[in-house]
C-alpha cells in the first residue's frame, strides 16, 4: 500500500545509514554466487517482483561491504606510492642493486596492498550493474502493468455477477465467524476471554465517541485563554483527535481478535483496519487544521462554507481510499477476476473524481489572503502551491474516470489515489510550517510579523524538502529506489580522482568552521587586548589584524583540506583549468584582492586618514578585500576598488602625521600700508592655538589685483584635519582686526558707460 511505504521510509533510511558505517569484510565466496543466482534470474526474467527485490537488497548489501572495502589499506598504500616517489625514475642506464632491490620490494609490497581493493572495485561494480539490471526489469514490468488495457467496466451485462461475488466475498468474513462460534472449542474460548473483550470494547467505544470531543473542548478552552504559544499548545492538543480514536480503534481490534470467531479472511481485514482508520482520522485532522472553524485559524483563505465543504470533501476522500483498500484486499484472497474488479472499483473512481473536481475548483478560485504589495512571500508561495495542487485534482478528476472507462484501470487508480496523497502532503507541510513557525515566536517572543524572518523560512525550505520521498512513493516510486538514491549520496561524486561525499564535506565544513572561529577570536584578542596596549599606530593595528585572518583562513581552508583526506594534487588539473577561468572571467575581483593586500603591507593609506582620490575627500574607514570604504563630509559612503587605490593619484593628508597647512587669502584697499597689513596679518597667525611657532607662519603679498592688494596667511598647524575651523577662525579675526584698524576690505566695483544716453532720453520723453 502507497501510504504504507510512505509511513515506513522514515525509518528504512534511518536503519541502512545506521548500519552503512558497520560492515562487515566481503565475503566474497558468498558474492560470487549470489551474482550468478542474479544473472540467471535476470536471464530468465521469470521470478516476481517480490523475489527480484529481495535479490537485489542482497546485492545491495554486498555493494556496501565492497564500498567499505576500497578505503582498505589506504595509508598502506599513501605509504608505498611515496616511497617509490622517492626512488624517483629508474635511470636510462640501469641503478644501483640496492635501489633497485629496494624498488622492487616496494613496488611487490604495494601490488600485495592493492589488490584486496581492485578486487573490492570490479565487485562493486559488477554489483552495481546488476542493481541497475534488476532496477530495469522491475521498472518494466510496472510499465507494462501500468498502461494494460483490462476489461471496461461500461459492460452493464457483468454488473450482476460482479455484485454476487462481491457480495460473497464480504459475506463469506461473517460466516467464517459463524462457523467458529459453532465449533465448542471455539465458544468456550469466547465464554472464557468474555470479560476481556467486554473491557476492551468498552475502552474502544468510549475512545472513539469522547476522545476527539475532548481534544476540540480542550483546544477551544485554550483557544478562549489566548496568549503567547497558544498556537504551538492548540496544535500539540490537536493531536489527540488522532491518538485517542485510534487508541479506541485499536483496543476494538483486540477485543475482536480475543473472541477467537475471526476466521483467515476476517484476520487479513483485521490487520489492516488500525490502518484505514489512522488514515481517515489523520485526513480529518489535516482538513481541520488547513480548513478551521475559526477564520484566525485558516491556513487557505477560504470562505466558513467553502471551508466546511472541503472538510467534508476530505474525509468523503479518505472514505473512498479505504473503501478501494477494502476491495483489494477482498480481491486478494478471493481471485476477483479482472471484469468484477473493474466493475467493483469503478464507483469509487467515478465518484474521488467528482469529488476532486469540486475540491479543485474550490482551491483554484480562492482568493488572495494578501495584497501583492505586502512581504508575505511565505503565505503567497503556500497560496500559489494550493492553487496548482486545485488545477492537478480538477484535471485528475476528469481524467482518471475517462481511463477507467476505457479499460486502463490500473492507471487511473495511479493517477486518482497518489493524488489524494499528494494533496494531503502538501496539507501536511503547510501544517507543519505554521507550526515551526508558531514554535519560533515563542521560543523568541518576537510578533507575527517574524513569521518571514530568515529561520522560519528555512525551516519551511527543511520541510518541503522532507516531503519529497514520500510524494516520489505516492507516484510509484519503490523504497530500493529511494535508497539508491540515498546511497549514491552517501557515495559522493568524483571530481579529479578526488571523492567528494557528504562525510568528506561535513569534516571540512567542520574543521575550517572550527578554524574560522579561531582565526576571530584571535583577532578580537589582538584588536581588544594586545595591540592597544603598543605603540604601533591604529593603521598599523588594523592591518596586522587584517592580514592575521587571511592568513588563518588560508591556514584553516588547508587544515580542513587534509583533514578531509581531499588530496589536492589529484585535482590540480581541475584546479589549474579553473584558475586559467578565473583568470580571464575575475581579473578585476583578483586584481582587486591582491591590491589590497599591498594597501594592507605597504600601508599607503592606512584606516583613519584623510584623504582625496577621485576628485572625492573624506576619511578611510575600511580597508577590505576587494574594497577600500570612505566616509566622506557629506557623511555618505564612498566605495573605492583598491585597483583604483594603487594604480590611481591618492592625496592622503595625513599620511604617517596630521601636520598641514592653511592657506587665507583676504585683499585690502589700495592705498593701504602694505607693512602693517604683514604684521596684522602675523598677529593673528601667531595667536591661534592650532597654528605651531616652527615653522612660523609666513605671510605672503601675492601682488596688486584688479579690485585690492592681496594676501595669503600660510601656516602649520598642528592638526590639519581642524583646517576648515582654523581657517574659519582666522577669517573672523582679520575682519574684526581690520575694522579696529580702519582697514578696508573692497569688493569688486564696475562703471557702466552708456553709448547712447540720448536715446534713452528720446523713449522717456
Amino acid at each position: 500500500m502507497i501510504i504504507l511505504r510512505a509511513v515506513v521510509l522514515g525509518l528504512t533510511l534511518t536503519l541502512w545509514a545506521g548500519f552503512a558505517g558497520a560492515q562487515e569484510e566481503p565475503d566474497f565466496d558468498a558474492w560470487q554466487a549470489t551474482a550468478a543466482r542474479a544473472e540467471q534470474a535476470i536471464d530468465a526474467n521469470r521470478a516476481s517482483v517480490r523475489a527480484f527485490e529481495d535479490l537485489r537488497a542482497e546485492i545491495a548489501d554486498h555493494r556496501k561491504s565492497f564500498l567499505a572495502a576500497q578505503d582498505a589499506n589506504k595509508a598502506r598504500i599513501n605509504t608505498l606510492q611515496s616511497q617509490l616517489a622517492a626512488l624517483g625514475p629508474v635511470p636510462e642506464g640501469g641503478e644501483d642493486e640496492i635501489v633497485e632491490a629496494r624498488r622492487s620490494a616496494v613496488t611487490e609490497q604495494l601490488s600485495l596492498a592493492q589488490a584486496p581493493v581492485i578486487v573490492a572495485e570490479e565487485a562493486y561494480r559488477q554489483a552495481d550493474v546488476l542493481i541497475r539490471e534488476i532496477d530495469h526489469l522491475i521498472r518494466e514490468r510496472d510499465r507494462e502493468e501500468l498502461l494494460s488495457r483490462g476489461p471496461t467496466p461500461l459492460n452493464l451485462t457483468k454488473w450482476p455477477s460482479a455484485a454476487e461475488h462481491v457480495s460473497k466475498a464480504i459475506l463469506s468474513i461473517g460466516s467464517e465467524a459463524r462457523l467458529s462460534m459453532n465449533t465448542p472449542r471455539r465458544r468456550g474460548e469466547f465464554i472464557d476471554n468474555l470479560p476481556v473483550v467486554l473491557l476492551l470494547a468498552a475502552i474502544g467505544v468510549l475512545l472513539i465517541a469522547r476522545g476527539g470531543v475532548w481534544s476540540e473542548r480542550a483546544v477551544e478552552r485554550l483557544r478562549s485563554f489566548g496568549g503567547r504559544g497558544a498556537g504551538v499548545w492548540s496544535f500539540l492538543l490537536s493531536l489527540f483527535r488522532i491518538a485517542t480514536p485510534l487508541l479506541g480503534l485499536l483496543a476494538l481490534m483486540q477485543a475482536m481478535s480475543a473472541t477467537e470467531l475471526v476466521g483467515r479472511r476476517g484476520t487479513q481485514v483485521l490487520d489492516v483496519i488500525p490502518i484505514w482508520g489512522a488514515i481517515l482520522l489523520g485526513l480529518r485532522w489535516i482538513c481541520e487544521r488547513v480548513f478551521p472553524k475559526h477564520d484566525d485559524d485558516a491556513l487557505i483563505p477560504l470562505p466558513s462554507g467553502q471551508r466546511a465543504e472541503a472538510r467534508l470533501y476530505g474525509s468523503l476522500l479518505a472514505i473512498l481510499f479505504i473503501v478501494h483498500n477494502f476491495l483489494v484486499v477482498l480481491a486478494s484472497y478471493e481471485g476477483f477476476s479482472p471484469q468484477t474488479e473493474a466493475i467493483a472499483l469503478f464507483p469509487q473512481v467515478v465518484f474521488a473524481g467528482l469529488i476532486f473536481f469540486r475540491f479543485g475548483q474550490i482551491l483554484r478560485r480562492m482568493p488572495n489572503s494578501v495584497p501583492e504589495t505586502e512581504e508575505k512571500v511565505v503565505r503567497r508561495s503556500s497560496e500559489r502551491v494550493a492553487r496548482a495542487v486545485g488545477v492537478g485534482m480538477m484535471l485528475s478528476g476528469l481524467g482518471a474516470p475517462l481511463l477507467a472507462v476505457f479499460g486502463y484501470a490500473t492507471l487511473s487508480y495511479e493517477i486518482i489515489y497518489p493524488m489524494i496523497g499528494t494533496a494531503a502532503i502538501f496539507a501536511l507541510v503547510l501544517i507543519l510550517q505554521n507550526f515551526a513557525a508558531d514554535v519560533y515566536l515563542l521560543i523568541a517572543g518576537k510578533g507575527q510579523e517574524s513569521r518571514d524572518s530568515l529561520i522560519p523560512v528555512l525551516v519551511n525550505f527543511a520541510v518541503m524538502l522532507a516531503a519529497i520521498p514520500s510524494l516520489a512513493l505516492f507516484w510509484g516510486a519503490r523504497v530500493s529506489d529511494l535508497q539508491e538514491a540515498w546511497f549514491k549520496f552517501m557515495s559522493g561524486v568524483s571530481v579529479g580522482g578526488v571523492v567528494i561525499s557528504p562525510t568528506v564535506f561535513l569534516t571540512f565544513a567542520l574543521v575550517f568552521c572550527v578554524g574560522y572561529g579561531i582565526t576571530r577570536v584571535l583577532q578580537g584578542t589582538l584588536r581588544s587586548t594586545l595591540l592597544p596596549k603598543t605603540s604601533i599606530d591604529t593603521g598599523g593595528q588594523n592591518a596586522i589584524v587584517a592580514g592575521l585572518g587571511y592568513v588563518g583562513i588560508f591556514l584553516a581552508s588547508v587544515v580542513a583540506i587534509t583533514a578531509a583526506g581531499i588530496d589536492l594534487s589529484s585535482i590540480a588539473l581541475v584546479a589549474g583549468a579553473l584558475s586559467v577561468g578565473i583568470g580571464f572571467g575575475l581579473q578585476t575581483i583578483v586584481s582587486n584582492f591582491v591590491s589590497g593586500i599591498i594597501l594592507l603591507i605597504e600601508r599607503p593609506i592606512s584606516e583613519g586618514d584623510w584623504i582625496e582620490v577621485g576628485g572625492q575627500m573624506g576619511y578611510v574607514r575600511a580597508i577590505s578585500v576587494r574594497s577600500t570604504r570612505i566616509e566622506t563630509f557629506d557623511r555618505t559612503d564612498l566605495i573605492v576598488p583598491n585597483a583604483d587605490l594603487i594604480s590611481g593619484t591618492v592625496t592622503n593628508f595625513t599620511r604617517g602625521n596630521t601636520i598641514g597647512r592653511v592657506i587665507v587669502s583676504v585683499g585690502v584697499a589700495y592705498g593701504t600700508e602694505t607693512k602693517r597689513i604683514e604684521t596684522i596679518l602675523k598677529e593673528i597667525a601667531n595667536a591661534h592655538p592650532m597654528v605651531v611657532a616652527h615653522p612660523a607662519p609666513n605671510i605672503v603679498f601675492q601682488g596688486f589685483g584688479a579690485d585690492a592688494l592681496e594676501f595669503e596667511i600660510r601656516a602649520i598647524l598642528r592638526d590639519v584635519n581642524w583646517v576648515l575651523n582654523v581657517k574659519s577662525d582666522l577669517n573672523h579675526e582679520i575682519a574684526k582686526r581690520f575694522a579696529e584698524e580702519g582697514i578696508e576690505i573692497p569688493f569688486a566695483q564696475r562703471d557702466i558707460w552708456l553709448r547712447n544716453p540720448e536715446a534713452l532720453k528720446a523713449s522717456d520723453a
